[in-house]
């Protein structure tokens, strides 16, 4: 089991936490999504609460981003690998695409900076991959 928390909603002091049977095996700095609060709708930058399985696993390594920042595509923008949640049943299908990912800007790890995804640092995703399958629940709460 996974399980994110956000401890703090002016710093967004989060972290990742990898359990088996209950206990904390290891746990990791990520950044959430900018806004706080339930996802309602996509493109709102908000990480949503709820506990959601794993769907698919991608190599992400190839995958470019657009941030709207004017700087265009980004490469690396997420990563080695992205984790797929699925959120249909929070969601209704009325938005997706959420997961767990590497950056290409490891500085905006402990910030609000994703547009509602859970990023890590690369090397620290390399590390969780080890542990993760498709079904395990990922529990996301602030």
């Amino acid at each position: 089991e996974i399980i994110t928390s956000d401890w703090s909603s002016d710093v967004c002091s989060s972290d990742l936490y990898l359990l088996t049977d209950g206990d904390v095996v290891n746990s990791w700095p990520v950044a959430l999504g900018k806004n706080a609060g339930q996802k309602q709708k996509s493109g709102d930058m908000k990480t949503p609460d709820g506990s959601f399985p794993i769907d698919e696993v991608f190599d992400a390594s190839y995958w470019t981003h657009d941030f709207g920042d004017g700087k265009g595509e980004i490469e690396g923008a997420y990563g080695p690998y992205f984790i797929s949640l699925d959120t249909s049943r929070l969601s209704g299908g009325a938005w997706d695409g959420i997961g767990i990912h590497g950056t290409h800007d490891p500085a905006s790890i402990g910030t609000r900076a994703s547009e509602g995804c859970i990023r890590m640092h690369n090397e620290d995703l390399l590390a969780l991959k080890k542990y993760i399958g498709v079904g395990m629940q990922v529990t996301i709460e602030e």
